[in-house]
């Protein structure tokens, strides 16, 4: 496999293999890694469980497999396991699980020896750490992030054929976690070697790595690295069909007086081709709904590479992108429920190669004159006020 990048039609560059290389990577076990199938659940420690609810019942339309006092137990349409989301009431909003599905149980017992390996803090639960969730093991990896695999899962029905209860905005389908780390390429090199692949990535010339898209299932990811202070969480995505049921989801949120809940969007990402809109829930955990990236299961699938100062990287139609989108992330915990402390990124930031201090978002300085006068600035904070 080759590195050697192409530029595309698109302006985007593809290669056979990630043009990724970490200067300080994690040691890799020769222990054999788990086989992983999916991301399969987020477990959100919220502040206050019946806004938390309200929000991710009654106005994204999830439906609740189980709840009591403490937690709420949430899955998507064509769900069959028993969760995607647990919203668990606690002091501090932060991220308790980064939850994936392995294939068989013997995957349990090669995590706890990658992980064991590696001198990482490993527990595991023959009962499981959340209802509804058999024998997981949960390990604080290498980034600092708090990972779980299982297997074992109570089954629920699928409620894709139950029209009378979908609304326009049906959310279908867990999609895909995004994690905020300050090395990038040393998480990429990690996360391929407990299986993952790296799909879409943002660079600038001289190589610096500004955030990565790596998948275990055909699509574009299951998880991402995006740099910045970390460890923290960016977002956890829903899918759903098309991106009306996304404008649906708007036009509820305009109904019910509740619009400021929307943070970006909606929009297409160059990165993933995706139709997208990110969402803040009470305790300003984000979310995004996403639809219509692509399929990426070959093993010869390409790599997309996207300079960072390509104004099309995160929206295709070169919308600005606000600056809390940048700065903004979820604490996450460690497995005794205490924040985990954030380390500063040290390398460039996409924020502040793309916008500057004064900011919505960017497009090439050499560009600009070439821009109607009237267009010229617009994406600059300063030139709007």
């Amino acid at each position: 496999m080759t590195t050697e990048r192409i530029k595309t039609s698109s302006g985007f560059f593809v290669s056979q293999e990630a043009p990724i290389s970490s200067e300080n990577p994690v040691a890799t076990p020769t222990s054999a890694p788990p086989d992983i199938l999916r991301c399969a659940y987020m477990e959100l420690v919220v502040t206050d469980l019946a806004a938390s609810r309200e929000f991710y019942v009654d106005v994204l339309g999830l439906y609740v497999t189980e709840e009591d006092e403490e937690a709420v137990y949430l899955r998507s349409t064509e769900e069959f396991i028993h969760h995607n989301l647990v919203l668990r009431r606690g002091p501090v909003a932060a991220v308790a699980a980064f939850s994936y599905r392995v294939r068989g149980p013997e995957d349990l017992d090669r995590a706890v020896a990658f992980y064991s390996e590696l001198g990482c803090r490993v527990e595991r639960r023959p009962g499981g750490f959340t209802k509804g969730i058999g024998d997981s093991v949960r390990v604080e990896d290498p980034l600092g992030f708090p990972y779980e695999f299982f297997c074992d899962t109570t089954h629920v029905e699928r409620l894709s054929w139950r029209y009378d209860l979908h609304t326009p905005g049906e959310l279908v389908r867990l999609d895909h976690f995004n994690q905020v780390t300050p090395d990038v390429p040393r998480a990429v090199r990690h996360y391929q070697d407990l299986g993952f692949r790296v799909t879409e990535d943002i660079q600038d010339d001289a190589g610096t790595v500004y955030a990565a898209w790596m998948r275990r299932k055909p699509t574009v990811h299951d998880t991402a690295a995006t740099g910045g202070d970390g460890p923290r969480m960016h977002h956890v995505a829903f899918a759903t069909h098309e991106k009306h049921n996304i404008l649906a989801i708007c036009d509820k949120l305009g109904a019910l007086r509740r619009s400021d809940a929307i943070e970006r969007g909606p929009g297409r990402h160059g990165v993933s081709n995706a139709f997208y809109l990110y969402l803040r829930d009470p305790d300003g955990h984000r979310v995004e709904i996403y639809t219509q990236d692509y399929y990426t299961g070959d093993p010869d699938n390409p790599v997309i590479t996207w300079d960072v100062h390509d104004n099309q990287r995160r929206d295709w139609w070169g919308n600005p992108v606000v600056p809390s989108w940048y700065t903004d992330a979820s604490l996450v915990l460690d497995l005794d429920g205490n924040p985990q402390p954030v380390v500063a990124r040290t390398d460039s930031s996409e924020m502040a190669v793309t916008i500057g201090a004064d900011g919505f978002s960017y497009t090439r300085p050499e560009d600009e004159e070439a821009m109607p006068e009237w267009k010229q600035g617009e994406y600059k904070l300063g030139h709007q006020l």
